[in-house]
């Protein structure tokens, strides 16, 4: 396991690289171009800056989050070939500078939806929150403005030269099913895995967040058979898995410990964090400790070891604690400890193996 931590960089994010390059066992960052619209070919010239950054602090950047894909692509319509060229293009550029994973997701118009950023825990901490019962009442606009109420930090999915056709987009996907979904995603794999397996970049889809429909859009990524035919689409390990355990664990039906089993081979990046989800569907982010919220940190972590995981790994959202001011979800604090927390599990499940191989040996 390559530990990570994700960073929106120079001034866009609370957290620095010297501060990341402290957390024990974390090798690299997890970024990407927030500025630049998606669709459009990254710019050598930007993504030279970020490496001169990560090089100063003794980082790499193997792993990017995200390559945003455009509407277009993700409608099928005529114009999406021109973005996917600029796609591999992209592609073509971020190997140059030694990167191994995209991460990335095919959600139509919102990269993820919470209804509170600021919830508070009765610790007294805060977290990012959903309720469901909001849900279908939600003035959208209002959200967007909500969500960008800060604009000294760009919130991924939330951006708003992204949402200004929002009426636009939401009539556009008015007819467009999970099976168009899907028929779209595999024209996208096939013209963009044999680009990334040539520069031996591996493409990591990020499940839905959360993982149901919302809003009336479809959404595919949402539990084990969907996740399985998606990796069916295009039977590669370059079209591999982002292991979300937050956004696939606000389902508890989805069984995350049987997912890190049957997915071990295509999963080349991890997010790990931990939610509470109540009986009427709401869920609310807790820290990573497994008894904190719903979903089997241990085991996930314990299947991870049981296969040679040996991908890249980062702690996901954390709570907002000891008065940390920070991008909802992104502090410094709470991701840290989460880091421990996940390490602490790795090295004891590794310490009883090594310990039973000795004994056998006895």
């Amino acid at each position: 396991m390559k530990m990570v931590f994700r960073w929106f960089g120079e001034g866009n994010d609370t957290v620095t690289l010297d501060q990341i390059k402290q957390i024990p066992g974390v090798e690299g960052i997890v970024w990407a171009l927030h500025d630049v619209p998606a669709g459009e070919e990254w710019p050598m010239d930007k993504i030279m800056a970020i490496k001169e950054q990560a090089d100063q602090a003794g980082l790499h950047m193997k792993v990017v989050e995200s390559v945003n894909i455009h509407e277009d692509i993700k409608l099928g319509l005529p114009s999406r070939d021109k973005y996917i060229e600029n796609y591999k293009k992209t592609i073509v550029k971020l190997a140059q500078v030694g990167v191994k994973v995209i991460c990335y997701n095919f959600m139509p118009v919102f990269d993820w939806m919470r209804t509170d950023l600021h919830k508070e825990l009765k610790d007294g901490s805060t977290a990012l929150f959903y309720e469901k019962s909001k849900i279908d009442g939600m003035d959208l606009f209002a959200q967007v403005k909500r969500i960008n109420e800060n604009p000294n930090f760009t919130m991924p999915g939330w951006e708003p030269e992204r949402l200004e056709r929002l009426s636009e987009l939401f009539d556009a996907y008015r007819n467009v099913t999970e099976e168009h979904l899907f028929a779209n995603a595999k024209y996208f794999l096939d013209e963009i895995i044999p680009v990334a397996a040539e520069h031996d970049i591996r493409m990591a889809i990020h499940p839905d967040d959360p993982p149901w429909p919302i809003f009336g859009l479809p959404r595919i990524i949402t539990g084990q058979a969907n996740v399985r035919r998606f990796l069916q689409l295009h039977d590669s390990p370059y079209n591999g898995l982002t292991l979300c355990s937050g956004s696939l664990g606000a389902n508890p039906a989805n069984d995350l410990v049987a997912m890190a089993h049957e997915f071990a081979d295509r999963i080349p990046f991890a997010h790990l964090r931990n939610v509470r989800v109540y009986d009427n569907g709401d869920f609310i982010e807790t820290s990573h400790r497994t008894q904190d919220g719903t979903v089997d940190m241990s085991g996930i972590v314990q299947a991870l070891y049981q296969n040679n995981f040996e991908g890249f790994c980062r702690p996901d959202h954390g709570r907002h604690i000891w008065g940390e001011q920070c991008r909802p979800g992104y502090g410094l604090y709470d991701r840290a400890l989460g880091i421990m927390y996940l390490w602490g599990l790795w090295d004891a499940y590794d310490k009883q193996i090594r310990t039973e191989k000795a004994v056998e040996t006895i």
